[in-house]
């Protein structure tokens, strides 16, 4: 699926990897995740080899993958007890219900089960699960590829913040232009032919909170889609 992947990441920054459907995005997300395993080469965090799934990196899905029996603060709650599992539960329910806060949440949802959520309130529960534990790298599997444009926009705008805020290094997979422009510190593109490379690295230098309407927002969006359609 990926072939000759070179690259790496600095502490801090925001990383998207763009590319069509079926490149090998969440092929690559997944290693980092160490939910695949290399046939060959190796990924180093800290110098140190990726061997498995581990509490350093978390992961956000595509499809919430919230347990639908767990109400959202059990979801996040059972997260965070993988780190400290013998910490007082009334300890770990407020560190949940502060993190539900600053992912914009209302202390009630806490109660609530999946389905009677909203898909950005899911989504919002799996980026408090997937953060609660302050993992070094938080990976993000084209998160909002589910939800209508205007629920999207909002929620493009809340992960800056919550980066902004904490400055957590993210991983984010993406199809769309316009998010991975208004995102990233770096985009890296990847090819659309099996095996996958890595075809294109952008610097996105643009200030932040960026406009999408600005000309320089609108040229360098151009200018990527233009040269993304050589190449995959």
């Amino acid at each position: 699926v990926l072939q000759d992947i070179d690259m790496d990441i600095q502490g801090g920054e925001f990383v998207c990897l763009l590319g069509q459907s079926g490149c090998g995005k969440s092929t690559f997300l997944r290693l980092l995740a160490g939910l695949e395993v290399p046939t060959s080469g190796k990924i180093l965090m800290d110098e140190k080899p990726v061997l498995g799934p581990g509490l350093d990196r978390g992961v956000v899905f595509q499809d919430y993958g919230l347990f639908p029996w767990m109400t959202a603060g059990e979801n996040v709650f059972l997260a965070l007890r993988q780190r400290y599992p013998k910490r007082d539960k009334g300890e770990l329910k407020r560190i949940v219900l502060k993190m539900l806060d600053l992912i914009g949440l209302e202390e009630s949802v806490y109660k609530a089960l999946p389905k009677e959520l909203s898909g950005g309130m899911k989504q919002r529960v799996g980026i408090a699960r997937a953060y609660v534990n302050k993992p070094k790298l938080l990976l993000l599997d084209e998160p909002f590829g589910q939800l209508d444009a205007q629920t999207r926009t909002l929620m493009e705008a809340e992960i800056e913040r919550i980066w902004q805020e904490e400055k957590r290094t993210i991983l984010f997979v993406t199809s769309n232009v316009d998010e991975a422009v208004y995102l990233a510190d770096r985009i890296i593109v990847l090819d659309g032919k099996l095996p996958s490379h890595l075809s294109k690295i952008y610097k996105i230098d643009l200030p932040r909170p960026r406009d999408m309407t600005s000309r320089e927002f609108l040229e360098l969006r151009q200018k990527i889609t233009d040269e993304m359609s050589l190449v995959l």
